[in-house]
This record gives structure tokens, sequence and C-alpha cells, in this order.
């Protein structure tokens, strides 16, 4: 068993995931904290077209995944983590709604599948099969209401969101604390309060005053009560 975060993506545009080699998650893997995979879904295809998708059973506009490529390919990728619980991530629609909390809990999971579904989705026989497969677990995960072209973008907002909570990834592990959504009060969880820095004047606006004070005390009551009227006030 590893003790490094292994990440797997399957999709069928590996050219996607490209930004997972910059900033944070880049310096991220060459420095071995965690281990990024990239797999092309049509090398588990038989025909010379790499033929994915077929009509969908009862009828209906569109094209569904087909499941032997993704059995074979989510067979394969688990053989990069023996003896790891492998956790696949199915991205859809359907999903649970991810969160922070939910970020926070996944950089527990030593093995991360992200499927990433195009068209009218994944066989639903994908998710079924794997969630009574020995060593597998399963999560439908959404990032929000809304509809795109398929789940390599949500799996670029997700990783990151897991990746930079995993120790040692940020540099200073005291800014994870008063970030949005791991800022609390006893009203719960709040956005953050609003950042200033150089120049103390500009364009007419300037610093309050409460920030060049030196005050610390004072300082972190002003952020408090600042990230509470931001909470309240951001828009539904």
């Amino acid at each position: 068993m590893s003790s490094v975060n292994r990440f797997d993506v399957i999709t069928i545009f590996p050219d996607y995931l490209a930004p997972l080699s910059l900033s944070l998650i880049g310096k991220a893997q060459a420095s071995g904290l965690i281990s990024i995979g990239i797999h092309d879904l049509r090398d588990q295809t038989t025909d010379v077209h790499g033929s994915v998708d077929d009509t969908p059973y009862g009828g209906g506009a569109g094209m569904v995944m087909s499941p032997e490529p993704w059995g074979k390919a989510i067979d394969q990728v688990a053989e990069l983590a023996p003896g790891e619980i492998h956790e696949l991530i199915v991205l859809t629609p359907a999903g649970e709604k991810f969160t922070q909390e939910l970020a926070q809990e996944l950089t527990n999971s030593k093995h991360l599948i992200f499927a990433c579904g195009r068209y009218e989705g994944i066989d639903v026989r994908v998710s079924d099969f794997y969630s009574k497969a020995k060593n597998f677990k399963v999560r439908e995960v959404s990032i929000g209401d809304y509809v795109l072209g398929g789940g390599e973008v949500a799996t670029l907002v997700i990783m990151e969101a897991i990746i930079r909570l995993i120790p040692g990834v940020i540099g200073n592990p005291a800014s994870l604390d008063e970030e949005s959504h791991t800022l609390t009060s006893e009203s719960g969880v709040l956005v953050e309060y609003p950042n200033y820095t150089k120049p103390k004047e500009w364009r007419g606006l300037n610093v309050p005053d409460i920030l060049l004070s030196g005050n610390h005390g004072e300082i972190a009551k002003w952020r408090l009560e600042q990230a509470q009227i931001r909470t309240k006030n951001r828009p539904s």
C-alpha cells in the first residue's frame, strides 16, 4: 500500500487534462506528494474507429457510452494501486453535490479513479457493477446544477480542490484555515473576508485603517465580522 495519493483519470480527451501539469498540482507531482495518470478510453476499444458509444436502449436522442471499454479501463487502472480501496468517481449531473467538506473527505482516499463521461453519459451498469466489486467504492458526483460537454472540466475542479488540501502541497498550511468554506463561526461556515495588498491607496480607494493598525486582535475581529457580512449578503 502506498503513502502517496494516486489519481487516475479515464477520458476520451486526454489533452483536456493538461492543466494538471501546471502550478501547485504540477509541483506536487514533481515533489512526489501525489501521482497522476491520464488514460485514453479509446485504448480499450477493438474496432478501427475506436468506438466508445452506441444507441440507447428504449430509443431517444444522443448516444450512451458502452460499458465494456469502461470495464477494461477501470480494471487496468486498479492494477496500478494494488492493495488500495479504489474510489471510482463518476461525474454526472445526477450525483451528490461537490462541496469543500467532500473535498476534505476525499483526501483520505489513496486511490481515486475519475470516469469522465460524454454524450448522454456512461451505461449505468458500470456504476452498478463496481459498487458491488471487491475493493471498490463508487461515488456519483456533480459540481453543480448545469450541464457540461463532459466530465473533464468537473474532474479538474474536483482534483484541484482535493489536492491543495493534501499536507505539503500548500506552502503555508495556515492559509487553508481562513479560506472560504473553511472559515467558521457560531453561525456556520463562512466565505472569506476581503483581502488587500499594497499600495495603501489605489484609484481613490483606501485600505481600511484597521488593517494598518498592527492590532492583531482587532484585525481578527474585523475579518470575522466582514466574513459574516459577506456570507449573509452572498447571492443565493
